[in-house]
């Protein structure tokens, strides 16, 4: 993530760099701290799903992957605890498995925090971004900036399927804009090539890289996410007991997970949602949350329409045939605000559809950054050129058709691991994540 306006000529390029740094490893911190101590030690430790880890295991992986890449590498320290690594090795122990495992217990957990932090801290003091493929532009440190915030997010993922009362409050997101009302259902976008992903952008990870060209047919895109709204209709058309609507895998899957709703809903005389420990009614003008990809994919099929791919969406998101450049964001280059975009855990629930109007793609499309994870038809895979770094586990592992990608971000994101170019992925059955979509449909240019 590069800085957006340079501060006084006076202001050495680096000091501005680090001052930036030292700004993203302290708002990660902050919210990592919030999630961490709004429960007690007992459900710090407890595993609240099996699909998750116990919030003090992901505290102190966070502190782990810090000391790793910032001390050991950058910095060439020695290792503080190594007897530790094996614990902290996601890819050694799934999350079911990790609340058997000897980790740290919560007050070990925080001071081991602290203490690579503060060592931390001296290390940027004293850093050069330039001269190791590690530090230039500072990437080391953005990468683990961007590995604390996307753990912050999987930490309210386990807040959302913890039981007992609520421990987390957050203002509500915005009201829909005033010609939200108004909107098109759907908005056209043209033809034609356009450049995908980055090869600028500092502190992108490996399967974001590297930038290329693709030739993309028109195509019309849902003005906003899909709706709780609307979502509803398909249930209530049956769309839960129809196979013509579902792939062959996806219907299997409905059969035996018994799905009739989206995670969290309930039919109480009317739709009910859980969040965060409070039940409340659905919100009909909300973007549907946690559906998964199969459920999604059925309810484009049962519309007419389909899911976009990954590259018609980031057109979507990023091209201006203005100027026919591929802009960061939707709106600009610019970083996000609250004006802009439902990031950063400011809300606990996506801003209903039409929402942030000063967030629109040049194509009049709303929320492609913030609100849900959205669902497109791509499988994950590398894009021409690509190359692992700095290690293969972050994505090269995970390439194949049994991962669908997500793009956009939801309330749930951090600014810092948000952007254009972010790619997400899970598996298609995955429902706890904060996931919805929007539909798609071939065309060709209007006249």
């Amino acid at each position: 993530m590069t800085t957006d306006h340079a501060q006084a000529d006076e202001t050495p390029p680096d000091e501005t760099l680090r001052e930036k740094i030292a700004a993203e490893l302290h708002a990660a911190r902050d919210r990592t701290t919030l999630l961490t101590s709004a429960v007690d030690d007992g459900d710090l430790a407890r595993q609240h799903s099996p699909l998750m880890s116990p919030l003090v295991w992901d505290m102190a992986h966070i502190a782990n992957q810090e000391e790793l890449w910032l001390l050991r590498e950058v910095g060439g320290r020695d290792p503080m605890h190594p007897e530790i690594d094996p614990l902290y090795d996601a890819f050694t122990h799934p999350r079911s498995e990790r609340p058997s495992l000897p980790i740290l217990p919560p007050d070990e957990a925080r001071a081991y925090a602290r203490e690579v932090r503060g060592r931390v801290m001296d290390v940027l003091e004293k850093a050069r971004f330039s001269g190791t493929r590690l530090t230039d532009s500072g990437f080391a440190f953005g990468m683990i900036a961007q590995h604390e915030s996307q753990h912050d997010e999987t930490m309210l993922i386990t807040h959302q399927l913890r039981r007992g009362a609520p421990a987390l409050t957050a203002p509500p997101p915005p009201a829909a804009s005033a010609d939200a009302a108004g909107l098109p259902a759907e908005v056209f976008v043209p033809g034609g090539p356009f450049t995908m992903g980055t090869t600028t952008e500092p502190w992108a990870l490996d399967n974001e890289r590297p930038a290329h060209s693709v030739d993309v047919p028109g195509f019309w895109l849902d003005t906003t996410p899909v709706t709780c709204g609307q979502y509803a209709e398909f249930i209530a058309d049956g769309g839960y007991d129809d196979p013509r609507w579902w792939t062959p895998a996806g219907w299997e899957h409905r059969q035996s997970a018994g799905l009739t709703a989206p995670l969290f809903w309930h039919p109480d005389g009317g739709w009910t949602r859980e969040s965060f420990g409070a039940r409340r009614p659905v919100a009909g003008d909300e973007p549907v949350l946690h559906v998964s990809w199969y459920e999604a994919d059925a309810y484009a099929r049962w519309a007419g329409r389909r899911l976009p791919t990954e590259a018609e969406w980031e057109k979507a998101a990023r091209h201006d045939p203005a100027t026919g450049r591929s802009r960061r964001y939707p709106w600009g280059d610019s970083a996000p605000t609250p004006e802009v975009a439902n990031l950063g855990q400011r809300h606990l629930s996506p801003a209903p559809a039409g929402a942030y109007p000063a967030g629109a793609a040049p194509c009049g499309a709303r929320q492609l950054i913030g609100d849900v994870w959205e669902w497109t038809s791509s499988d994950f895979a590398p894009y021409p050129g690509f190359e692992a770094w700095p290690y293969r586990e972050y994505s090269e592992v995970f390439f194949g058709p049994e991962y669908k990608v997500l793009r956009g971000g939801a309330f749930s994101v951090s600014p810092v691991a948000c952007r254009g170019t972010f790619r997400n992925w899970d598996y298609p059955v995955r429902r706890q994540i904060f996931s919805g979509f929007r539909t798609a449909r071939s065309a060709p240019e209007p006249a």
